[in-house]
């Protein structure tokens, strides 16, 4: 549970080519009906957080380490919190993410086999003990996902250009977060169609967090 109320806060997870940006978009229009919502994004999401996106997902691979990844991801998600997902919240939006803290689990930590416990140092230091009320996680396998991606290419390539074991260690990541924590994660099969994936992530918000 978010420790900052009335507002909600959703995040949504995957891999390259899950179709999050796609789903937030339609998720967000559900749920204005009486409600402010907010849409965001990581990493980015203020114009502190925006600056260090650019640093992470363009360039070459070879051009930061995993730990470097990781204290860029916890400075920009800082920047973002304060900036724009704890003012929402305290004003009763709802805000809904395109990624979170689970990303940087999935993507520095299984992906890059980065120490868990030096994430969980991390989060405690940027973020404390708030947490996400839902997290939706579109689980996509690996060769759709880049398939889909390549599709729109354009400058933020330096991710979906690391290898294919990579990823494939992503997605394990994600589903392993979504076993370890039922509780606040669910999984939506993400190689539906649109809008069968649309109408799955609004049945699992309405059962968790209600109408």
């Amino acid at each position: 549970m978010s420790l900052v109320a009335p507002g909600r806060f959703i995040t949504l997870e995957g891999g390259e080519g899950a179709g999050k940006s796609t789903q937030i978009a339609t998720l967000a229009e559900r749920l204005r009906a009486g409600r402010e919502v907010v849409t965001t994004r990581e990493p980015g999401g203020s114009p502190g957080a925006e600056m260090i996106r650019k640093l992470l997902v363009e360039g070459p691979i070879e051009r930061w380490d995993g730990t470097t990844e990781a204290l860029l991801h916890f400075a920009a998600r800082r920047d973002h919190l304060r900036a724009t997902v704890w003012p929402a919240l305290e004003r009763g939006a709802w805000v809904i993410s395109d990624r979170f803290a689970d990303s940087t689990r999935a993507y520095q930590g299984w992906g890059h086999g980065l120490d868990m416990g030096t994430l969980d140092r991390l989060y405690d230091l940027a973020v404390g003990v708030f947490r996400p009320d839902l997290t939706v996680i579109l689980d996509l396998p690996v060769d759709a996902g880049l398939a889909r991606a390549a599709s729109r290419r354009g400058a933020e390539t330096r991710y979906e250009s690391l290898p294919r074991a990579f990823h494939e260690r992503v997605r394990e990541g994600f589903l392993a977060i979504a076993r370890n924590e039922p509780e606040r994660c669910a999984v939506v099969d993400a190689s539906q169609d649109i809008d069968a994936v649309a109408a799955a992530v609004a049945r699992v918000v309405a059962e968790r967090l209600g109408p």
